[in-house]
């Protein structure tokens, strides 16, 4: 896939460059020290969780109407990458929590939601694995992956609708960050979403090819059952 080579090359340098402003060009932060610049990687691992999870309910929702293998395959990939960037999100939300909190894990409201966001898109991965067949499983991972994205928007407003001791990055003064964490975050964003990107694409050709390959066998079965 010549995009994804394209893709690849051009992510490479970006991860480096945003290593790079997090360790020499973004400031230390005075209250917490350096191990608050988790928060870099944190906080574009979290957001494109939610991306990953928007594109899982739009393929569902797009197979529902219009049943296609890949809208399916893009359901799957988009929820793999979804599982693994929340639970990096949860685990460098824990380190950052024992920093500032003195707990590894407190029952908070945006920590509660995302835990059982990643436990939902986590039981939807085993459902994918499950022997059902092919077009049934397809049919019924679409109507959870359209289901479980109710959860994504109440882990985005949980912290405002209920009290939460999780800092709010986007207020109204700019989060108290200083120009250089901005331009910092702004770098973590668009090189995760590169390697995001990346990932979906390198997934879903990976998902398609194996649908075909299941499609080819199962022709193949058929046929050698016939004709015995």
């Amino acid at each position: 896939m010549p995009k994804l080579k394209i893709l690849a090359l051009v992510s490479i340098p970006a991860l480096c460059l945003f290593q790079y402003m997090i360790w020499f060009y973004a400031p230390v932060e005075a209250t917490m020290g350096p191990v608050q610049k988790i928060f870099y990687l944190h906080l574009p691992l979290a957001w494109w969780a939610f991306v990953s999870f928007l594109v899982v309910f739009v393929a569902s929702a797009g197979y529902l109407i219009r049943p296609r293998p890949s809208l399916d395959a893009l359901a799957g990939a988009a929820a793999e990458i979804g599982v693994v960037f929340s639970g990096l999100v949860l685990i460098t939300g824990s380190i950052w929590g024992r920093a500032a909190w003195n707990v590894w894990w407190t029952w908070d409201p945006r920590l509660t939601t995302t835990l059982v966001m990643w436990f939902v898109y986590s039981g939807y991965l085993l459902l994918r694995a499950s022997p059902l067949g092919g077009e049934r499983r397809a049919q019924v991972c679409a109507v959870l992956g359209v289901v479980a994205f109710l959860d994504v928007p109440l882990v985005f407003y949980s912290a405002r609708l209920w009290r939460s001791v999780h800092p709010a990055v986007f207020g109204s003064q700019g989060g108290g960050l200083e120009p250089e964490m901005w331009h910092t975050v702004v770098a973590g964003m668009v090189a995760v979403g590169l390697f995001w990107l990346c990932l979906l694409l390198a997934r879903h050709s990976q998902a398609r090819t194996a649908g075909r390959l299941d499609a080819l066998r199962a022709r193949y079965l058929e046929n050698e059952t016939s004709r015995g």
